[in-house]
């Protein structure tokens, strides 16, 4: 039925009220003044103002990995949507529900090279899960709809809506659309019974956790099951908060710097059941952990996007389903009764508390102890963010992730990924302790944003691990180019006097001893803080110095 007439902005921001949109992250842009206009009057719909289109995406992301459903952000024309698309790259690889509107250029105006005219279908085209530009205003309620249930069916993704500037000027008269609720499909009963039998024939199964669209009730069930069965389960890459770390069947962290002992259980397995994760590149040690095409493991793959199975490994037993229904089916399971496997688990979880004690490293910052010091002292709903480099393996290494939400972290790889997601993080859990790590190379790609986070007044704590480089590709030339330094290092501010310029709290720390007090003088400085690390350029991994690398590279050879 007609509604009535109403601007298409007015119609695009109604429809988002009615998906239950109250945050939205962006830049403002005069080609979306009518949606900025009709937010003026939609005092339930708060518009975070960013500094940077790519730090909005990534906060909208970040958005959208903790309440499940899709974050929003706004960008302009031309330059917004190509900053933007760095955050849309985060939310295809990670799994998460994202829906990115960009301003357009009038639809009169196409095809003439017009000021910052893009076709957002072929620039976004194999990264969303569906890109659309909105003609007619009388469509927006269908468009954004749809948008919302594509972006949260089956495997999470981001969505993109274009909108003409001068179809958001226009009138229509049309009806609000529905909320759009997701739809998880339930696992076949019969996978349910195979998935039985074959764990009751198991000597060694082996869990590997990952994926997007999980929520807190799935996650539960899930940890019902490994417990139920004594099975011992993996998390893959920067997905550990998928299972309590300290819990018993957890036996580690399947991503990058990896235990090797947790590497060979997994190989040495006689059924992995695979949980949402895709198996890629990282989860699956570059395509070594298991056989191409055909593991020699007995390989049941759950997941909720039915391309994902068989796109590489060939599994058992394909079961197509969403991750929470599969995690209520497997919870209702009864036990298997022959469980030889029962103290290989307990192993395996003391090999991983063993492996989460610090490592000594090159200099007077030990960056292991420091990440121990915070696991012991900051409560368990702690969220810990960060994103690409070097510094992230000790942080993934030696906090424990103790349940969903806890750990916002790009399985993209994506720099800059951290500051953005620390602030939405805030922002949806004001009364939780937020805490993002950064390299230098890393803090400087979306550094910008701690302007956000003081303008909001979000007393997020920043630590900064400052070694003069971009480690991770420093590492990478000493292994492969070994003393030949190209391109990798870094002329670094004063972070501690550039936060304290943005009207946060910062502060030096140069040595172990330094950390806890000022970590402390952070948090209680009630407003966003800032904690420059001095690292030993030498201090490259826990396990390893350059000149390791650069000696190891020479003895092979190279």
């Amino acid at each position: 039925m007609a509604g009535e007439s109403r601007t298409g902005g007015r119609i695009l921001v109604d429809q988002l009220r009615v998906q239950g949109v109250d945050t939205v992250f962006g830049v403002p842009g005069e080609s979306y003044l009518e949606v900025l206009d009709a937010l003026h009057d939609t005092p339930e719909i708060r518009f975070v103002v960013c500094r940077q289109e790519g730090g909005a995406a990534m906060m909208a992301t970040a958005w959208g990995e903790l309440t499940g459903r899709p974050g929003i952000a706004m960008v302009t024309r031309g330059p917004g949507a190509t900053n933007a698309s760095s955050g849309v790259h985060v939310a295809q690889q990670d799994s998460v529900p994202l829906i990115l509107f960009v301003g357009q250029i009038d639809r009169g105006s196409r095809e003439r090279d017009t000021f910052q005219e893009v076709d957002y279908r072929r620039m976004f085209g194999g990264m969303a899960k569906w890109v659309a530009e909105i003609e007619d205003p009388a469509r927006i309620p269908e468009f954004v709809h749809r948008a919302f249930a594509t972006a949260t069916a089956g495997r999470p993704g981001p969505v993109v809506l274009a909108l003409p500037e001068d179809m958001l000027v226009e009138a229509a008269g049309v009806a609000d659309g529905r909320p759009a609720g997701a739809v998880e499909p339930a696992p076949a009963a019969e996978a349910m019974t195979e998935l039985h039998r074959r764990l009751a024939m198991a000597e060694r199964p082996f869990v590997i956790l990952g994926g997007g669209g999980w929520n807190a009730t799935g996650v539960a069930d899930l940890a019902r099951f490994l417990d139920g069965n004594d099975l011992p389960a993996a998390c893959g890459f920067r997905r550990q908060d998928l299972l309590d770390n300290e819990h018993r069947c957890y036996a580690g962290h399947i991503g990058l710097g990896p235990n090797p002992k947790l590497v060979e259980r997994i190989k040495a397995c006689d059924l992995l059941l695979a949980v949402g994760a895709r198996l890629g590149e990282t989860t699956s040690q570059g395509f070594t952990l298991l056989d191409v095409p055909r593991p020699v493991q007995g390989l049941v793959h759950v997941h909720n996007d039915p391309e994902e199975l068989g796109r590489v490994y060939q599994p058992d037993v394909p079961v197509p389903a969403g991750l929470n229904a599969f995690a209520r089916a497997a919870a209702t399971l009864p036990p298997v009764t022959r469980r030889p496997w029962a103290e290989a688990t307990a192993a395996a979880h003391m090999d991983e508390v063993a492996w989460r004690r610090p490592t000594r490293i090159a200099g007077e910052l030990q960056l292991g102890e420091i990440v121990a010091w915070l696991r012991e002292h900051l409560p368990a709903e702690t969220i810990l963010t960060n994103g690409a480099g070097n510094y992230a393996i000790w942080a993934n290494r030696h906090f424990g992730y103790r349940g969903p939400g806890t750990q916002l972290a790009p399985t993209s790889g994506s720099m800059g990924y951290g500051l953005p997601a620390a602030i939405a993080a805030k922002l949806r859990h004001p009364e939780r302790p937020v805490v993002c790590f950064a390299g230098d190379g890393c803090f400087l790609m979306t550094g910008q944003e701690l302007a956000t986070a003081v303008q909001y007044r979000l007393p997020v704590v920043v630590i900064v691990v400052d070694n003069g480089m971009y480690g991770t590709i420093r590492m990478h030339q000493e292994r492969e180019h070994p003393g030949r330094v190209s391109g990798t290092a870094l002329a670094n501010p004063d972070f501690a006097a550039l936060a304290r310029a943005y009207g946060a709290h910062g502060a030096r720390v140069e040595t172990t001893a330094q950390f806890a007090p000022a970590f402390e003088e952070a948090l209680a400085a009630g407003r966003p803080a800032l904690l420059h690390l001095i690292l030993d350029p030498e201090a490259i991994t826990p396990r390893a110095t350059l000149s390791d690398l650069r000696a190891a590279a020479h003895a092979s050879g190279r």
